[in-house]
């Protein structure tokens, strides 16, 4: 059978968006003002490798059963009564409002499994709001932005234990052999900029003419899939179209090309951004780092062309310093010369993508992460705020792929960016989490795991 899924919400919290992006069309009619959704309309939607029935319903809002919004109302409780999980939806940019908390408390009497989305989320303003959605108890919210399709592969990770048909991306988190084979495809995403070389480097490590390659910038145009073996590991490659700067993309073609691009990204595990040796680092190939980092992928640098270079290794010297001055996001991120055309340095680099995998998905006790805590507090204690210093109390690990901790205390929503950044670098360092993303938490009140309360 198929699972159904309900997305529910107050009104213009943008229910109907994520249902268009869910289903893959502009099924539902997407407005800015509120109460445009009033039957309860259904789809078939994908996710990754999920399929499911999903409907969009009505804002939900309290009124008399005989009105129309009444009428509304009951549609949507038909919709959450007919559903196996309930996605339910807040404004992450407008924050929690009284019915947000009334139909939070609706969504959890139903003894559904309730996934919180806190759509709106792109910029900082909408992960304050993110954040603030701790407080409705409905556990951690997905922060989306269905508008743009941010998002979308973490709301797939919420999803994906709700489906026992599908492959559990929780029981993937581990599925290693004794010799550390990883026991299904594992999914990387090569990409950069154009004539970097990612076509040909491919084509190298499959060993045929697969994709086709030559000297004009912009020959791939879809996102191909291909299997590949090496030394025993399943791997699935993604080719990428070449991504310019947005500013120089007038082609309609070329734009959707990017796009797709970018969707192989979001369903990717390690991302190698392959540079050109010969012009690394420009602007260009730090966006490119920035947005995968935002999508919360593993990351490797490979130095493409490298068959070019002279000085090689005072430039890769060289090079790997830039990487940990520019690539702050991803501090201690690999850096490994390549030639697409000879073959040379292909196993370094899978190895490398093996590594920031493994990376990508470990996890830390709660005692090893509290025993540095009290170091990291005793070494730099937080700062002052209105004559009243800032509290640390506890920090746990709320999940993997990537790295994702949460920090319990009073006024930390007051604590300065230089202090949170001294303690995602001490993650980094004291637990080598070397080219990874980290996600840092933080959430004010009692610790919920200190069992004197």
């Amino acid at each position: 059978m198929t699972a159904t899924v309900a997305i529910i919400g107050r009104p213009n919290v943008g229910k109907s968006t994520l249902f268009n992006r869910l289903v893959g069309r502009k099924l539902a009619l997407v407005d800015d003002q509120p109460g445009v959704t009033r039957d309860r309309r259904e789809g078939d939607a994908t996710l990754g490798h999920l399929a499911f029935r999903v409907f969009d319903t009505a804002g939900l809002e309290e009124a008399a059963d005989g009105s129309l919004t009444g009428r509304m109302r009951q549609q949507t409780e038909t919709a959450i009564a007919d559903s196996d999980i309930i996605l339910f939806v807040i404004d992450a940019r407008a924050g929690i409002t009284p019915s947000d908390r009334q139909f939070a408390e609706l969504a959890r009497r139903s003894g559904k499994p309730v996934i919180l989305i806190a759509n709106k989320a792109e910029g900082k303003v909408g992960l304050d709001g993110a954040y603030e959605a701790f407080s409705l108890g409905l556990g951690d919210p997905v922060a989306i932005s269905a508008e743009h399709g941010e998002g979308t592969s973490d709301l797939f990770e919420a999803l994906a234990p709700f489906f026992p048909d599908a492959d559990d991306e929780e029981e993937e988190e581990a599925a290693l052999d004794e010799q550390g084979n990883i026991q299904r495809p594992l999914r990387i995403a090569i990409c950069g900029r154009p004539n970097a070389g990612k076509s040909t480097l491919i084509n190298q490590m499959i060993g045929e003419e697969r994709l086709l390659t030559g000297p004009e910038a912009g020959i791939t145009r879809d996102s191909i899939s291909l299997d590949w073996e090496w030394r025993g590991h399943a791997v699935k490659l993604y080719d990428t179209a070449g991504m310019r700067k947005r500013a120089r993309i007038d082609d309609k073609l070329e734009k959707l090309s990017v796009a797709d691009g970018l969707r192989a990204i979001r369903f990717a595990e390690v991302v190698i951004v392959l540079l050109d040796a010969t012009i690394p680092f420009e602007k260009q190939d730090l966006t490119i780092v920035d947005l995968i980092e935002k999508e919360g992928r593993a990351v490797v640098i490979g130095l493409n062309k490298w068959d070019l270079v002279s000085d090689q290794h005072g430039l890769l010297k060289e090079l790997r310093e830039d990487a940990t001055r520019l690539l702050s996001q991803v501090k201690g991120v690999s850096v490994i010369p390549v030639s697409g055309l000879t073959g040379r340095g292909i196993d370094p680099l899978m190895e490398t993508v093996l590594d920031a995998y493994r990376i990508w998905n470990e996890r830390i006790s709660t005692s090893r992460l509290n025993r540095w805590l009290s170091d990291m507090l005793d070494g730099h204690p937080p700062p002052a705020v209105s004559g009243r210093r800032i509290k640390i109390r506890y920090v746990t690990q709320v999940k993997s792929r990537p790295p994702h901790f949460a920090l319990f205390g009073n006024q930390l929503s007051d604590l300065p960016r230089s202090y949170t950044r001294y303690l995602v670098n001490g993650l980094r360092e004291t637990f080598d989490l070397k080219g990874t993303p980290i996600r840092l938490s933080l959430r004010s009140g009692d610790n919920p795991y200190d069992k004197k309360k």
